[in-house]
């Protein structure tokens, strides 16, 4: 976060309301409170924590609330919380699982040493709750820390690795692996470390001298270069980590004493506990709700929800007594109109009785903002506070008293109104943490390779993997038409591949001999030659053409890039650039953008439209389903919404009449981004100056428009 004390937040956690329940905890060991609405959930905790400087442990209901609850709570304590991960217990970690795992353990490592910095600050679901956690005696077993000078022989870290789950190859690729060269051993380690910024893992280089460590670097996996020395690295046992095996005990026996317990929404944590466990196909290892709130007793409690409750939702944390209850002054936040004039007149309305802060995610969403009210809304910018931050939900603190009340607020000023840029506009509402994944090197074909595959062979066709055979060496065995078969030596494994049909069904299998295969290849042949003769053309054709030079980089585009709410990739980087030096050039563009689902093709779609609409073109968007159509009509809207550009799409999901009217306002130039299915490529749909032409293709649909 950019500013670290945005002033709606220091208001929040000294409001007296919030500052009193953080004072009841201190003289009694329980208290319920409810009125939380939105992300308020955050400043109760920082209020709390600020009042009493303990640690607190709060537990939520879903695990994928807990990302979100850290979120908000980064924003108001300053730091990121950790998160108690709940393990998938299907059998097997797998790599998901491992790091997990991983993460659990380096928790429980912190929370044993004795040298805090500052109390710990966790977020867990009730699940990860339920999961047993290895005993400390387990623990120091499962981790072994080595150090820079530390006298080591490399063969018994080596065997170590070996024989604690690691995998050794000759380049690490994945969490899990190491790799030996010489006096040097790389290895992979699974989870999240400080050191490893936005990569998945941390990957440590152990360089020997003789019996000794000389030193532990970080190092880059893609340029394997080293990066910053390390005085110390934790290795952990990736064999046993599930929570069945050895020695077990409950998460709170590593919890200070004085840990506060929050709970938000006890219902429904007592419902997502039961849950979980009635489905659980065994129970081994896994606590259930009682023996959680048993463990709970000791420590001091707090109760969150939404809605008043006239007892504890959990009678036995508190040994059946009364326990103070507060009804908090805040309340949930309007929902703003999607049109971005009346939003803003809307927020404006609501900056005249209330302190009003709006959390922009990065700088330049911040300074679009900033332009867009000084545009739109003169002088409520004076009135509103933008710092850099996220917060999920928006709510408000009102401690003004009702007509005819007694009012706790009095003096504290007007209400405050804390909401996100995103709710502002309707823009991202499910925010992703994105870790940068490292794929591992291709692995050869026939390792995929199952009994019962379809498998093409270069000189016979089509057949049926049927295994691995030995007849004095190893042979692939392959079945034929007419059940014959056909024994491949393994070394000539390149003669065969996975085959990958584009119909449903099984192939027909190749008759050996018959020469029917030679004959097919043929017919494939000189129809891609045709093909390749007819891209040539077209290629050639739009050579010959001029195409629209459009100008380097402008404000405007800058801060839209800025605005995007995730830190972009290196490809990401590169691909935008490239795309971007081909539309600056005075010939027509052609660009195929690979990837796969979840890789940001989009927003560098979104980049290259904005640039071309920006210079006055406009842009069609050819999709291959309806339904996409619609999905990137509300992605562009919900993206360019700062912006004054006119977005429509057109498909079956429009009547006849809506798209007459969408095709006659393209042709006038009224429209500049146009989405939409092969319904783009009808006759009647001209365009005034169409500028930039984005294809999100589709097998399916490259076959239906490429053949």
């Amino acid at each position: 976060m950019d500013d670290p004390t945005p002033a709606a937040i220091g208001r929040l956690v000294h409001a007296r309301a919030l500052k009193q329940l953080a004072i009841s905890l201190r003289e009694n060991r329980a208290a319920t409170a409810s009125g939380l609405w939105g992300s308020s959930v955050a400043a109760v905790t920082a209020a709390i924590e600020n009042e009493l400087h303990r640690p607190i442990l709060l537990i939520c209901g879903h695990i994928d609330e807990a990302d979100d609850l850290a979120d908000d709570l980064e924003l108001f304590h300053h730091r990121r919380p950790d998160i108690l991960p709940a393990l998938e217990l299907s059998g097997s970690l797998g790599q998901v699982s491992e790091e997990q795992a991983s993460n659990r353990l380096q928790l429980l490592a912190r929370l044993a040493t004795t040298k805090l910095e500052k109390p710990p600050l966790i977020v867990a679901p009730i699940q990860s709750l339920m999961q047993s956690v290895p005993s400390l005696d387990q623990l120091n077993q499962l981790l072994w820390t080595i150090r820079t000078g530390q006298s080591l022989e490399p063969e018994k870290l080596i065997v170590w690795l070996s024989e604690h789950g690691y995998n050794r190859l000759d380049q690490v690729e994945v969490p899990g692996d190491f790799a030996v060269r010489g006096g040097i051993i790389d290895i992979y380690l699974p989870g999240e470390h400080e050191e490893s910024g936005d990569q998945v893992g941390l990957t440590v280089r152990v360089d020997f001298f003789g019996d000794t460590i000389e030193s532990i670097k970080h190092f880059d996996l893609d340029s394997l270069g080293s990066k910053q020395s390390l005085q110390s690295v934790r290795l952990i046992d990736l064999k046993g980590t599930l929570p069945e095996t050895g020695d077990s005990t409950h998460f709170f026996s590593y919890l200070p004493q004085d840990t506060i317990v929050i709970l938000w929404a006890p219902l429904e944590i007592a419902e997502q506990a039961r849950s979980y466990f009635d489905r659980l196909p065994e129970i081994k290892g896994v606590y259930p709700l009682s023996a959680i709130l048993k463990n709970a007793t000791p420590f001091t409690r707090l109760e969150l929800s939404e809605f008043g409750q006239a007892e504890s939702a959990f009678p036995g944390l508190v040994g059946g007594v009364a326990v103070p209850d507060f009804r908090l002054p805040i309340r949930s936040l309007q929902k703003f109109e999607t049109e971005v004039k009346k939003a803003l007149k809307e927020l404006d309305e609501l900056a005249q009785t209330h302190d009003v802060t709006v959390f922009c995610e990065n700088a330049g969403e911040q300074q679009r903002f900033s332009e867009l009210l000084d545009q739109d809304a003169p002088g409520l910018r004076q009135k509103v506070e933008l710092p850099i931050g996220y917060l999920h939900r928006g709510f408000v603190y009102d401690p003004t008293p009702s007509p005819g009340t007694p009012g706790e607020g009095r003096g504290e000023g007007r209400p405050t109104a804390l909401l996100g840029h995103h709710e502002l506009f309707h823009r991202y509402e499910q925010r992703r943490r994105v870790k940068k994944v490292i794929a591992s090197r291709p692995v050869d074909s026939f390792l995929d390779l199952k009994t019962g595959d379809y498998v093409v062979h270069v000189a016979h066709g089509i057949a049926k993997f049927t295994g691995m055979h030995t007849i004095n060496k190893e042979y692939l065995t392959l079945r034929f038409a007419d059940n014959a078969s056909l024994h491949v030596p393994a070394s000539r494994i390149n003669l065969i591949q996975k085959y990958v049909g584009g119909f449903h069904g099984h192939p027909k299998l190749s008759r050996l001999g018959s020469g029917s295969w030679e004959k097919e290849k043929a017919k494939v042949s000189e129809a891609v030659m045709d093909m390749a003769s007819e891209l040539l053309e077209i290629q050639a054709a739009r050579a010959a053409e001029s195409g629209v030079p459009y100008p380097p980089d402008t404000e405007w585009q800058k801060e839209f890039e800025a605005e995007f709410p995730y830190e972009p990739t290196a490809d990401q980087v590169t691909s935008s650039e490239d795309i971007k030096q081909d539309m600056q050039k005075p010939r027509p563009m052609d660009r195929l953008l690979c990837g796969d689902v979840g890789y940001g093709k989009t927003e560098l779609a979104m980049r290259a439209a904005f640039k071309a609409v920006e210079y006055g073109k406009q842009v069609a968007v050819l999709v291959p389903t309806t339904v996409l159509a619609e999905q990137h009509y509300r992605s562009f809207r919900e993206r360019m919404a700062n912006y004054p550009f006119a977005i429509e799409s057109i498909s079956r999901f429009k009547t006849t009449r809506q798209q007459k009217e969408t095709v006659q306002r393209a042709a006038k130039g009224e429209i500049d981004i146009l989405i939409g299915t092969h319904r783009l490529l009808s006759k009647d749909v001209k365009f005034a100056d169409l500028g930039l032409v984005v294809v999100d293709e589709e097998q399916r649909f490259a076959r239906r428009w490429m053949c």
